[in-house]
């Protein structure tokens, strides 16, 4: 089973300017819960037991919203209100599984990745890139259950529009499997639409091989000069590891832009009353 996971968070977040000049992204409130917390609660669901923050010093606030225990003793002991206390019994939660390492240099995902390699014990990991909001379904749980039937590798998978193809990753698939499941070939950075393999584009959240951190180390920097999971992913795929692209069920949204962010909140305000 996976039992460990990890979450890039230094990026810079200028989708979200001017909010994230003087605030982390990830801590910005969607309909009164920060991003993170969605996050965290999904991996929770997914029975994710471990999981590494990458984080840059730029964005110590994320790990000072985890780690503010005398602040919320003192408010406690003050006025004892319900709220506040569930609040904190709910951060304590999320604390006791959360690891930190910095990446203070912007230098790609696949960067990120490997910082975290002292703490990935699992032959398989999951990955979760926290611009990407999945609600209603949980996608980690169910990639989980493709890993455990097909035990692979498994990135998760959505149906694009045609004439959008050129703004995501793209899957070049090798053979269907079942109606939601594929056998990935290539992964195409932002192609056009002449030359696109599918419509079927990368989504934020991925099943890897701890194996993916020796390609890793050797790769040069690509465009950029960042180092890029998906070129790891190409290596990997060319070796004969199996990766499969899991079309999942939930509803996806974009909460790393300023339009999209407001949509997240709107979308995640009709389902006040759902549960995980």
């Amino acid at each position: 089973m996976i039992k460990q996971a990890i979450i890039p968070l230094a990026g810079l977040g200028t989708r979200l300017l001017p909010l994230t000049s003087v605030f982390a992204k990830e801590l910005l409130p969607i309909n009164g819960k920060p991003g993170i917390e969605y996050i965290l609660d999904e991996c929770i669901e997914a029975g994710i037991k471990d999981i590494v923050f990458i984080i840059s010093k730029k964005k110590i606030m994320i790990k000072n919203y985890f780690f503010n225990d005398n602040f919320y003793k003192k408010i406690i002991k003050k006025k004892k209100d319900p709220r506040i206390i569930s609040e904190y019994k709910k951060i304590l939660k999320y604390k006791k599984m959360i690891k930190f390492v910095y990446q203070n240099k912007p230098l790609g995902t696949g960067d990120a990745v490997l910082k975290t390699k002292k703490f990935i014990k699992d032959k398989f990991f999951l990955m979760l890139l926290p611009d990407d909001l999945i609600i209603k379904k949980n996608c980690s749980k169910s990639m989980i259950k493709v890993h455990k039937r097909f035990n692979s590798s498994v990135m998760a998978s959505m149906n694009v529009n045609k004439k959008t193809v050129s703004r995501w990753g793209i899957y070049k698939l090798d053979k269907k499997l079942d109606k939601k499941n594929y056998l990935i070939k290539d992964v195409i950075e932002k192609p056009s639409i002449k030359v696109a393999p599918s419509n079927k584009a990368v989504i934020g959240r991925y099943i890897l091989p701890k194996t993916i951190f020796s390609k890793l180390i050797k790769q040069k920097p690509g465009k950029g000069g960042e180092v890029h999971i998906t070129d790891a992913i190409q290596s990997l795929i060319k070796e004969k590891k199996k990766f499969v692209a899991h079309n999942f069920s939930g509803k996806y949204l974009d909460c790393g832009s300023m339009q999209g962010f407001i949509k997240s909140a709107l979308e995640i305000s009709k389902l006040w009353n759902y549960v995980w």
